[in-house]
């Protein structure tokens, strides 16, 4: 799914998402999500908006853990999400290369207990 945050004008400010984790199927109950932000629409509560939207939807679509990967030097959103109940669960050195430069990866985690459907017991 896709969540889209938008002003009275219709002008997109921020959009999240998430996707699959890993390509095996011992993962398929795991995502991981994505928010991005418009530079203009920050500290305006947009990110809070999507971010709380795209836990609904992982919830929705009976998911069982929602992870973000996150830049590291961005505080705010490690913030944020420890905000919603986000754990720290591993860091990953030079995993991006941005701006010029390698960035560290946080990996934070939410749990979102088993939905409302049990995995298969295959």
């Amino acid at each position: 799914p896709v969540v889209g945050a938008f002003d009275g004008s219709r002008t997109l400010l921020g959009f999240a998402s998430y996707g699959q984790f890993r390509p095996w199927p011992a993962y398929k109950y795991t995502v991981e999500h994505s928010v991005y932000v418009h530079r203009d629409a920050r500290r305006q509560g947009v990110g809070r908006a999507l971010l709380a939207a795209i836990i609904d939807a992982a919830r929705a679509n009976d998911r069982h853990s929602l992870i973000g990967g996150i830049d590291a030097e961005n505080a705010v959103s490690i913030a944020l999400h420890r905000a919603f109940g986000f754990e720290f669960c591993g860091r990953i050195r030079h995993a991006g290369f941005k701006f010029g430069r390698w960035v560290d990866s946080v990996l934070m985690q939410l749990p979102l207990g088993p939905g409302t459907g049990a995995p298969p017991s295959r």
